[in-house]
């Protein structure tokens, strides 16, 4: 029986390890956090995101949780509504074929789906990592070594796994920091079944209402120094970027004081490699090609990305660098137009310019009006294919 270590129990690893489980592989996951996540921010499943998870079987699992669509209302920085986008845009743009849910509740099923196929540790990290022509010995801080035929690293744009093996110099840094974390109950101001949408020079806050356990915030802005304000903390941090806007984001920042750490926050940064391999090791998901939130894929592509690993393992048999050059070789072009499309997604999401809020109103206003709708639906369908 092949036998593969997977590093990280994120979307990435958790979606390998089904996928690997499934074709009869005896795997082990280990993950650095002392136990699961349960909280996160909203992602989208479209494309081939959504294709893996209904090759992975995900799909009916996650329809009990899947948000659905919502109405998009751009405000004033007090909070004073400026136009809306109704959620019929976003669903002729979106497709039939597409489903939203929290971060939390697709790493839920995904562990449901794999816990049975997979041996789970927890609160361990991989000390070293030695490989030769058959085989990956990988040490652990629990203190026992594996011997596998493939290691997976999907721990994250900071992978540990790829600062070992590939070295330190993949990541492209940004100045922006982004935070995202779910709302337990909706926020006055903010209408039922709707997000409410402040772009300002440099900086959107958007807090979304689904009704209770299903509200969430997010936060993005441009930063001379991200790393001050991540040493600050998100609450501070937010509060001095955004405590001048209403609209509810006082409110998403006060509920956040509450549990600081059900927040995703840090630096805006890609991952850029020249290769996702060497020899018996492979990275996956953002350790590989972090797209960034700009983007809106990462979650998909961490699905599409296990599916296709598997796929072609499978296909290749024992010819390990067959199957990983055909799988990078399939992936890669969808990842680079994805993390090019986040690049320019900047300019959408921190305008460097009062002119440039502007002319993104006008874009936003235009899309409601009949017959342009259309067009840009067949304009993310041809993205999405």
């Amino acid at each position: 029986m092949k036998r593969a270590v997977i590093v990280g129990a994120g979307i990435a690893g958790l979606a390998t390890a089904l996928r690997l489980g499934r074709d009869g592989w005896h795997v082990l996951v280990v993950e650095r956090a002392p136990g699961r996540r349960s909280s996160g921010y909203m992602v989208n499943l479209i494309g081939p995101g959504y294709d893996a998870a209904e090759r992975l079987g995900l799909l009916p699992a996650l329809s009990a949780s899947q948000l659905g669509l919502f109405t998009t209302v751009l405000v004033h920085a007090d909070g004073r509504a400026k136009f809306t986008v109704p959620a019929a845009i976003a669903e002729a743009a979106l497709g039939e074929r597409a489903m939203s849910v929290f971060r939390g509740d697709l790493e839920t099923s995904l562990y449901e789906a794999a816990r049975d196929l997979a041996d789970i540790r927890f609160g361990t990290t991989v000390v070293s990592v030695e490989q030769d022509t058959d085989r990956v010995r990988v040490e652990f801080s629990d203190g026992t070594t594996e011997h596998a035929d493939l290691l997976v690293g999907c721990d994250g744009v900071h992978s540990a796994t790829r600062t070992a093996v590939f070295g330190s110099d993949f990541v492209v840094d940004s100045p922006y920091l982004v935070a995202a974390f779910p709302l337990d109950h909706p926020v006055p101001g903010v209408p039922e079944s709707s997000a409410t949408t402040f772009i300002g020079p440099g900086r959107t806050a958007a807090i979304v209402n689904l009704g209770p356990q299903r509200s969430s915030a997010f936060f993005t802005y441009r930063c001379a120094d991200p790393g001050v304000d991540l040493r600050r903390g998100p609450v501070d941090a937010l509060g001095a970027a955004f405590g001048d806007l209403g609209g509810g984001v006082p409110e998403a920042i006060r509920h956040l004081e509450k549990d600081p750490d059900n927040a995703y926050f840090d630096a805006v940064s890609q991952v850029v490699m020249p290769r996702w391999s060497t020899g018996r090791v492979v990275l996956l998901g953002d350790a590989a090609w972090c797209v960034t939130l700009f983007a809106g894929h990462g979650a998909a592509l961490a699905l599409a990305g296990a599916d296709h690993l598997g796929a072609a393992l499978r296909r290749h048999g024992d010819d390990l660098p067959a199957a990983l050059a055909a799988w990078e070789t399939g992936l890669r072009p969808e990842v680079s137009k994805r993390q090019a499309l986040a690049r320019r997604g900047m300019l959408q999401y921190a305008p460097p310019s009062r002119f440039h809020v502007w002319i993104n109103d006008l874009t936003m206003r235009a899309i409601t009006l009949p017959g342009v709708s259309n067009l840009v639906r067949k304009g993310i369908e041809r993205a999405n294919r």
